[in-house]
């Protein structure tokens, strides 16, 4: 049964009611942003090269939030300096190239579109 109101209780109500829903869709988003991030993190994880396996130890996720926007980098602590080496190829010091091995971008690429779908869904449907 729907709730009666007031003409002069409206207001307050309306507000409530957009308050309710914008603390659902951003907790939603947020449980969503961090699933996300850990399955990117866990497939990068998977797919880095091994040679010691120092780098494919070191990957991490940082989450930071400024403005109210949640953002997850996924970096690796123990090795930065070789992250873009690995993922895109190099040249050697005898002259030869180093063949690139995606393994960040791929996970990235195949999670984040989906889970942009997925926020969608949650701001259409209230966080639900």
């Amino acid at each position: 049964m729907a709730k009666k109101v007031s003409i002069d209780n409206l207001t307050a109500e309306i507000t409530q009611a957009i308050q309710q829903y914008t603390e659902d869709v951003s907790k939603a988003i947020e449980a969503e942003v961090n699933n996300t991030a850990r399955t990117v993190l866990n497939e990068v994880k998977a797919n880095s090269p091994v040679k010691t396996g120092e780098y494919k130890k070191g990957w991490a996720r940082k989450k930071s939030t400024a403005s109210g926007q949640i953002k997850y980098t996924i970096y690796n602590k123990e090795k930065p300096g070789i992250v873009h080496l690995l993922e895109f190829g190099h040249a050697n010091a005898d002259g030869s190239r180093a063949p690139a091995i995606p393994h960040l971008r791929p996970a990235y690429d195949r999670h984040v579109p989906e889970m942009e779908k997925r926020i969608k869904k949650i701001i259409k449907n209230g966080g639900g």
